[in-house]
């Protein structure tokens, strides 16, 4: 207890942490800044030299197999505590060499080849549609809504974005669409309902993919939505338009070429690309090693940096970038809220461990939002310089046009 003492002492300046260790012994750190209070108990002796060399995987999994709970406050209060000091979290050696150690393992964690990309996507899209549909809006769109305001619906911002992507690709009957990434086929049948058009979506994912088909068939877009359960490095062909909603963060550092040169590939001569992903204001070099263990393996949020030289190399067009801050942050605020009403639903379905595992993941993400300096990007994306209008006001009307036959 002595060690982590001096951890925390040294890391907390804002809001009050409390430990309660294995013997009850009891430590008050912080207060001199206001901020939330927040009381732990640490239920095993050996947590707390887990906590002391690896921080950011011991609390998080501690939480996740119920040997760290709260007495006092919430675990949106502790989250906080972290986030708003994580700043001095770097100052400790331990956690210095350990991050040094995880920087050069990332080439191979991030090396998501063509079977590693497919267990990857298990791992986190085929938990089960039923857990999905609990917390999502009834589109089950898994990315971040557009909120006009903070007291937006989730099925409402989850309407708007789509609209805001739909304003974005410039769409025009008959076109050829492609969705690199169509989850359950939201939007992909958005974009037939909307328009006369025909769109090929793929999915590393059983589950989405069964799902997404039994939905287009029931709406009767069978005859112009053609859904693939494949790698889009296998795609042939050209389309006039490709979009990408929350697939680029999968991709992983060292396929950013890749991905880019593929894209480019696939895009008519006067096509657009619209790519919507989350990332991060600064570069982050190592993906969060407990995300990347138990909820995202092969996964990396980048910055812009990391990602626009490989646009540049590919040969395009930057026409318009777009940031979206809070967005994310209340859209995994309502998924939270409606996950933790579900509670013993998912304890049904799963177990307490996989329950606690989700909190974690949608509170944590959403602290990330929010003090962590990750936001959304919408990159548009084209070959040429005279693909799209001269100005932005195309993007901004009040209704999306359809020259499709009402």
């Amino acid at each position: 207890m002595l060690l982590l003492s001096q951890l925390f002492t040294h890391l907390i300046h804002q809001g009050t942490l409390v430990i309660v260790d294995a013997r009850g012994r009891r430590r008050v750190f912080g207060g001199r800044h206001p901020g939330p209070r927040c009381a732990l108990r640490l239920h095993t002796e050996g947590l707390a030299g887990r906590l002391l060399v690896n921080p950011q995987m011991a609390l998080p999994e501690g939480y996740m197999q119920g040997i760290l709970t709260l007495e006092e406050g919430t675990l949106d209060d502790l989250l906080e505590i972290i986030m708003v000091n994580r700043k001095h979290l770097n100052t400790f050696l331990s956690v210095r060499i350990l991050s040094a150690f995880l920087g050069m393992l990332q080439p191979f964690i991030q090396n998501n080849s063509l079977a590693r990309a497919r267990q990857n996507v298990a791992h986190h899209y085929d938990t089960s549609n039923d857990i999905y549909r609990l917390f999502l809006d009834r589109d089950m769109q898994y990315s971040c809504g557009y909120f006009a305001h903070d007291d937006v619906t989730l099925e409402e911002a989850q309407k708007a974005k789509k609209e805001v992507i739909l304003r974005k690709l410039a769409l025009r009957d008959g076109m050829k669409v492609l969705e690199i990434g169509c989850g359950w086929g939201g939007l992909a049948m958005t974009l037939a309902q909307r328009y006369d058009l025909h769109v090929t979506g793929v999915t590393l994912s059983t589950e989405q993919y069964d799902l997404a088909c039994q939905r287009v068939n029931e709406a009767g877009l069978g005859s112009r939505i053609n859904l693939q359960l494949m790698d889009y490095r296998a795609l042939k062909g050209r389309f006039d338009r490709i979009v990408s909603v929350g697939m680029f963060e999968h991709v992983g550092r060292p396929h950013y070429r890749e991905f880019f040169k593929k894209s480019f590939e696939l895009l008519d001569d006067h096509g657009v690309m619209l790519l919507h992903a989350i990332g991060s204001k600064r570069p982050l070099r190592i993906a969060h090693p407990w995300v990347e263990k138990y909820i995202f393996p092969g996964g990396y949020i980048p910055a812009l940096s990391e990602f626009l030289p490989a646009v540049e190399r590919a040969g395009f067009w930057v026409t318009d970038l777009e940031i979206w801050r809070r967005h994310y942050a209340l859209t995994l605020r309502a998924w939270k809220e409606r996950f933790r009403a579900c509670r013993e639903a998912v304890i049904t379905m799963r177990d307490e461990t996989f329950f606690r595992m989700w909190e974690m993941y949608l509170a944590g993400s959403e602290a990330q939002f929010l003090h962590g300096g990750l936001m959304v990007f919408h990159l548009q994306l084209t070959k040429a310089v005279g693909t799209l209008p001269l100005t932005r006001d195309y993007m901004n009307s009040a209704s999306v046009p359809s020259r499709k036959a009402s």
